[in-house]
């Protein structure tokens, strides 16, 4: 592994059990308000992720993630730009048996969460941006399974296949 490479290893057992820690967030208070943009990039070719804006997620109006590589109970996304505006409603699809959903950010910007993040569902949620993640002060995270956000430039499984921002490839098998 190069210098400066922040890589975060999850052993099989680890990542079956869920028994997560939030590590490596970074996680700040911002006046500066940036325009909510999520913007899906093309590294997972035919499964890439699909942004359905202003549908209704809980009885209110909210923007939809679908879409992704599925692997086994795993959901994999992969964006260019990662935000959530201030009164901004996103959330992950949770199809059935999808146990983690993986989402990372390949480009060069932070993510400003400011808004509410969740899951239409039970499972858990990564976000991993090397450049950082913000959450402002009205931020709200709606999530029943665990959450992670780190500034790792990479998930690495327990098998040795890495889910990588900064080298990204479709995700492991």
């Amino acid at each position: 592994m190069g210098a400066g490479k922040r890589v975060l290893t999850l052993t099989r057992s680890w990542a079956t059990a869920m028994s997560l820690t939030l590590v490596g967030v970074t996680v700040g208070i911002s006046g500066n308000y940036a325009l909510a943009d999520i913007v899906p990039d093309q590294t997972l070719g035919n499964e890439s992720s699909v942004v359905i804006p202003n549908t209704t997620v809980r009885g209110e109006i909210a923007d939809k993630i679908e879409g992704g590589a599925t692997r086994g109970a795993n959901l994999f996304h992969s964006f260019q730009e990662f935000n959530v505006g201030e009164l901004q409603r996103v959330y992950f699809a949770n199809p059935s048996g999808i146990e983690n959903i993986l989402t990372r950010v390949t480009g060069s910007n932070i993510s400003n969460i400011l808004g509410t993040l969740g899951v239409d569902g039970t499972a858990n949620l990564f976000l991993l941006n090397p450049n950082g993640i913000l959450f402002g002060p009205q931020s709200k995270l709606d999530v029943a399974g665990s959450f992670f956000a780190s500034d790792a430039n990479s998930l690495v499984f327990g098998d040795g296949q890495e889910f990588s921002a900064t080298s990204p490839e479709a995700p492991p098998l």
